[in-house]
């Protein structure tokens, strides 16, 4: 018989990798905290039930309780000198532990070991908290597809589609490739990659990404890059790397840890002995001294003042669509005093849009619209599929349209014949500068004078249409410098536009400078200089021509649309392509240096304050335990502050 349980299980899915390693990561943490509380537990009824054991007894519950809590970070910090032949912060622990067990402060080491492994507990869950963004990212990543080949449909795993497989997505699946719809339609949730709630519909020609979810429809599409280049795992790749690379605070404090714990062992060996000789302390209390300085000398809060903070800043960024290629770049975004903008796809959409339309007064504005519409239906050209568009904004009938002998003249326009009349589409050139003057009666120059391009439309020997189109701003763009300027920092624009165009950009923007008629060689240059001018700066750029530019900067901020290089150069990427994102990861970045430094302060004036009171004689071991490894959960518990 079988029951619901039976068959709930059987529907289930198996895990994946992905799913199979967080789940362990979970286990282990669970198992961690599950064993530094139990050490306490133990330590607390070993201490209530003291004056009934017998010592034998007493003794080995304290064994236990070292064993449960230690055993970890034991592990951790034996491998870790084995492999890199230098001592750290967790030997230092262990010394202390087998030193206060020495002089019978059984209690007291079994103490300084549960609040280790407490910590060290917290510290597992906050790397596995900042860890989470890449891993929710990974989990919804698909691992197979359906691959369609001599007109059969076959399974296979991802990682063996090739550029050029056609493939089946079917309603509700998500998409496992990079790729060209080539059938089909779909509505298609893209909030994954661009993070944008509202799902986009895709029909023929249309791209779609790895990660993304057909809603509602089935489509055929045409694989465009292989499995590891597509943007999906360049955004996985980019957060794991941020999670490896170390913020210049973070490298100092390791290096400074080793000399550091060399220091402590010399101190406490030389304290072992001296006040014996020197101040008439009793052999004992200048052991008992040593030891307790061991204890609260030991860099454990300093070391853990950065990562956890670091890491939970990558992902907080991480969960509003800002990626950084690591804590140097989070770090370093506080500092920056000027941001240098390219413009086309930054500032800009990247697509030029219909903005005016202005017929003759004979003309039919639909049919205009529709004729235009078609024809240039047959084009690929930026400005082609931006009058299409609005073609079909307008409600055409150009289904209805037959276009004939469509020919393109290179850098002018286009011509086809429809209905019997000869349509010419381009610019004032091309269907006669006079017969353009005349039908403008100057309003040319002023649209030109705005950054828009103007196209004519003609039919036989009548101009019966013009369209101003221009790469509109983006909508976050405005609101994004204003944002900027208010924090002071100068923006500027660089770009290889002419001088008109530039103008009209920054003064619609609120750009503060403009710099037109740029090579991409000549956007590194005054980088350069605006480094020496403003010391620090940042370049946001989308494309390949921006790719050294954002090099040179001190941070490079690449859109999430732009091309492969401009993503692999920057350090920061805007999945969202929204500029307003910069402040706010402006405001992060001045946030965890803030809690950073709160960090590094607290736990070296603690250390400071606990060794002076151990020198003056003030300080047991069981305070010293307290208040070294408490200051270290606290600067832990204030580093995963930057999770909210």
């Amino acid at each position: 018989m079988t029951t619901d349980t039976d068959v709930l299980n059987t529907n289930r899915p198996p895990l994946n990798d992905i799913q199979k390693t967080n789940l362990l990561q979970k286990i282990y943490t669970h198992i961690e905290l599950i064993a530094a509380l139990l050490s306490g537990l133990l330590i607390l009824l070993t201490w209530s039930l003291e004056s009934v054991l017998s010592e034998p007894m007493w003794v080995f519950l304290h064994l236990i309780a070292f064993a449960i809590g230690g055993y970890a970070k034991a592990k951790e910090g034996i491998t870790e000198t084995v492999r890199t032949k230098k001592l750290n912060v967790e030997m230092l622990m262990i010394f202390a532990a087998i030193g206060s067990v020495s002089i019978g402060y059984w209690t007291e080491g079994a103490i300084l070991i549960f609040i280790f492994a407490l910590s060290g507990a917290l510290e597992t869950y906050s790397m596995n908290k900042s860890n989470k963004a890449i891993s929710e990212l990974m989990e919804i990543q698909p691992e197979e597809a359906v691959l369609i080949k001599d007109g059969n449909e076959k399974t296979i795993p991802v990682s063996s589609l090739s550029v050029d497989d056609t493939i089946f997505v079917r309603a509700g699946e998500r998409i496992p490739a990079d790729g060209t719809v080539i059938k089909g339609s779909s509505a298609v949730d893209e909030s994954a990659i661009t993070g944008e709630s509202m799902p986009l519909t895709k029909t023929s020609d249309y791209d779609v990404y790895a990660g993304t979810v057909a809603l509602d429809g089935t489509l055929t599409v045409k694989v465009n890059k292989k499995p590891d280049e597509t943007v999906f795992q360049k955004i996985i790749n980019m957060v794991q790397s941020a999670q490896e690379e170390k913020s210049p605070s973070q490298q100092f404090i390791e290096r400074f840890e080793s000399t550091y714990v060399y220091g402590v062992l010399i101190t406490v060996v030389i304290m072992l002995f001296l006040p014996y000789l020197i101040f008439d302390w009793s052999l004992s209390e200048s052991i008992y001294r040593a030891l307790v300085l061991l204890v609260v000398a030991s860099p454990c809060a300093l070391v853990a003042s950065i990562t956890p903070a670091t890491l939970s800043a990558i992902s907080n960024a991480a969960r509003k669509g800002v990626l950084f290629k690591g804590g140097t770049h989070v770090e370093n975004l506080s500092h920056i005093n000027a941001i240098a903008f390219d413009k086309t796809g930054t500032l800009t959409k990247g697509k030029p849009e219909v903005t005016d339309a202005f017929f003759a007064d004979e003309a039919d504005e639909l049919y205009v619209t529709s004729v235009v519409g078609a024809i240039e239906n047959e084009s690929t050209h930026p400005l082609a599929q931006a009058l299409t568009k609005y073609s079909e904004q307008k409600g055409n009938n150009a289904s209805r349209i037959d276009v004939n002998d469509m020919k393109t003249k290179s850098g002018k326009g286009v011509t086809a014949q429809v209905n019997n009349q000869t349509w010419k589409i381009g610019n004032a050139d091309f269907v006669g500068r006079q017969d353009a003057d005349v039908f403008m009666n100057g309003i040319a120059a002023e649209l030109a004078a705005q950054g828009k391009t103007v196209l004519f439309a003609k039919a036989d020997d009548a101009i019966v249409a013009v369209f101003a189109l221009k790469d509109t701003i983006r909508k976050s763009t405005k609101k994004a410098i204003s944002k900027l300027k208010k924090a002071g920092i100068h923006t500027v624009m660089i770009t290889g536009d002419n001088e008109l165009t530039a103008q009209a950009v920054a003064e619609e923007a609120g750009i503060d400078h403009y710099i037109a008629n740029c090579l991409p060689e000549e956007k590194v240059e005054h980088v350069k200089i605006l480094r020496k001018e403003y010391e620090n700066i940042a370049m946001v750029g989308d494309g390949i021509n921006d790719a050294p530019a954002l090099a040179s900067a001190n941070v490079g901020i690449a859109m999430g649309e732009g091309t492969g290089i401009a993503l692999e150069t920057a350090d920061m990427v805007l999945i969202k392509n929204n500029l307003e994102r910069i402040t706010n990861s402006m405001t992060l970045s001045n946030r965890m240096n803030r809690i950073v430094k709160q960090n590094i302060f607290f736990s070296l004036s603690v250390i400071v304050v606990l060794i002076l009171t151990n020198y003056l004689q003030m300080l047991d071991l069981p305070l010293g335990v307290i208040g070294h490894e408490g200051s270290t959960i606290l600067v832990i518990l204030n580093g995963l502050r930057m999770l909210k």
